[in-house]
């Protein structure tokens, strides 16, 4: 964390924020039709909650309207006093706080300047990066030794965490016409729980164009997630190009649906500029099968079309080829190498197969296991650190690679037996974080907990984070974001925030209104979140209605 003795502020009062009211879904059009004439007064009283989200782990306010130049300026100071990457996402926010507003001109304003003062001068983008920052905001005392608005982090990704924290303290009046920051003088000081704060995109069961990739993680920065899994390959569609295995994206559903290596690189720079990772994916020895489009050999047979072919060296040298080529692409320090859903039935029907299980004594199992820790090894060997799904450590934990990160998906319970034998853990418990259960509520989601069951700070920590899995069996492009927010975000305000953030049992009034306010402020910025309330995510609104009551 940015440790800042300067302030006054942190003798400032606990003050209230200005909020908006909780308004419950409606249940028929004509009751929404009823309450919509109301809903902008009740906005505007209640006045009891903070609306910024995730929810910051300190803050004070107090009882100023500030009002914020359209001419907003940035001043960077520190280490990182010319840091492309912040001033760029400086005109972002810009523009999403001043976007298609009429805003007066020629009139005095509180706040500006906005300064940004970075104290690493290290911009590399790896796991664990410092994402802490504190933020000052003056109030409209001429007197005050603070000055307008100053974010400190020690990182330029601290200080994207913060640009992103100030851009919804900035509110636009209609009446007055102006952006406004209201409660203030301001005082936050925050960083985030888990440095492991993923969403999975799955480009194998729909291709999704580099417009939505990217369109995911602009959203993701404004939730504060952080790693984006690419799920990129599966056993329907390989659609990314291999230099050395040129032939491995005839498994793309057409010519038309592949990202070639300057497109991945593209994705990956993207991301790193809002302090996102990339952690790529290929699934083996299962979910292969659109490999042996390009590659027959890789078959067991034509009968027999996944697992991998286990036996052959031609297997691993493709892999091998396939992780030296991705290691020029992705530089985050984790691949993941998938391994659930090994389903093995058809090696024994195999007859080469088969005389090889024989000779080596071992059983399918056993060259299950073989496949995935030669796979491992070839990470290895790139210097990556092996992610895999839970049924690798299941089936064999004791001889995993220590370094292992085992990803829970299938059941519950799985983090504290992970940690408890040493490994890492990430959390996506299908029946809680699934975004493509369209029937899991967002309560759901906001309650799971990573830390269940797990008591002992040393194995705490251990649990690196979690990640929402969007699987896109039946997603793509046409309804990829409304089914991603804005259950999502509920996810990121825990991964992110105090394990006690919120008391779970009065959801309603705690949390769900800024969930609520959260989700138009997605649809503010171009994010099409469907409605908070919905029995099942991205159905529509059951009629007319104020944004904030859906």
């Amino acid at each position: 964390m940015p440790s800042k003795s300067r302030i006054v502020l942190l003798l400032l009062l606990l003050g209230i924020v200005f909020v908006l009211a909780p308004l419950s879904d409606a249940g028929k059009a004509r009751e929404a039709r009823r309450r919509v004439s109301k809903s902008s007064l009740d906005l505007d009283l209640n006045d009891t909650l903070v609306y910024l989200w995730p929810l910051p782990k300190n803050f004070s306010q107090g009882d100023q309207t500030l009002t914020v130049d359209p001419d907003l300026t940035l001043r960077l100071r520190g280490a990182r006093g010319n840091s492309l990457i912040v001033s760029e996402a400086f005109e972002r926010y810009k523009d999403l706080v001043f976007r298609s507003q009429v805003v007066l001109r020629g009139v005095s304003f509180d706040v500006s300047t906005l300064t940004v003062v970075v104290e690493s001068d290290d911009d590399e983008l790896q796991f664990g990066v410092d994402e802490s920052y504190a933020i000052y905001v003056a109030g409209g005392d001429s007197t005050s030794i603070i000055g307008q608005a100053i974010i400190e982090a020690n990182t330029i990704y601290g200080a994207l965490r913060g640009l992103e924290t100030f851009s919804q303290l900035c509110i636009f009046n209609y009446e007055s016409k102006r952006v406004e920051i209201y409660k203030a003088p301001w005082y936050i000081k925050d960083e985030p729980r888990f440095a492991f704060r993923g969403l999975l995109l799955d480009t194998s069961r729909h291709f999704l164009p580099i417009s939505t990739i990217k369109q995911v993680i602009d959203s993701m920065s404004y939730a504060k997630l952080n790693v984006l899994h690419w799920h990129i390959i599966d056993e329907e569609a390989f659609p990314l190009e291999v230099p050395s295995y040129p032939d491995l994206w005839k498994g793309s559903y057409s010519k038309w649906e592949r990202y070639t290596v300057e497109d991945a690189k593209d994705i990956v720079n993207f991301a790193k500029k809002r302090g996102i990772h990339v952690m790529a994916e290929i699934d083996v020895p299962g979910h292969a099968e659109s490999w042996g489009n390009g590659y027959p050999d890789l078959f067991p047979s034509s009968n027999c079309t996944e697992p991998l072919d286990v036996t052959k060296n031609f297997t691993f040298e493709v892999i091998s080829g396939i992780l030296s080529d991705m290691r020029k692409i992705f530089p985050f320090d984790s691949f993941h190498l998938g391994g659930d859903e090994v389903h093995t039935d058809c090696w024994n029907s195999t007859p080469h197969i088969k005389l090889w299980l024989e000779d080596r004594n071992m059983t399918t199992k056993a060259a299950y296991q073989y496949f995935v820790l030669k796979a491992q090894e070839i990470a290895l060997a790139h210097n990556w650190i092996p992610v895999n799904w839970e049924e690798t450590f299941h089936s064999f934990k004791e001889k995993l690679s220590p370094q292992t990160v085992v990803h829970n998906w299938y059941s519950s319970g799985v983090c504290p037996e992970v940690v408890a034998n040493g490994f890492r853990c990430i959390f996506s418990n299908q029946g809680a974080w699934y975004l493509n259960w369209v029937n899991t509520p967002w309560e759901d989601f906001y309650t799971s907990e990573p830390w269940e069951g797990i008591d002992d700070p040393a194995q705490q920590q251990l649990v690196i984070g979690g990640e929402v899995c969007m699987w896109d069996e039946f997603g793509d492009t046409s309804d990829l974001q409304q089914t991603i927010w804005p259950r999502a975000a509920a996810a990121a305000e825990r991964l992110w925030g105090s394990r006690y953030i919120n008391d779970t049992e009065s959801l309603n009034t705690t949390v769900l209104p800024r969930l609520q306010y959260f989700r138009c402020l997605l649809n503010h910025r171009g994010i099409a979140a469907a409605p908070v309330t919905n029995k099942e995510a991205r159905t529509a609104p059951v009629g007319p209605g104020s944004c904030f009551a859906q």
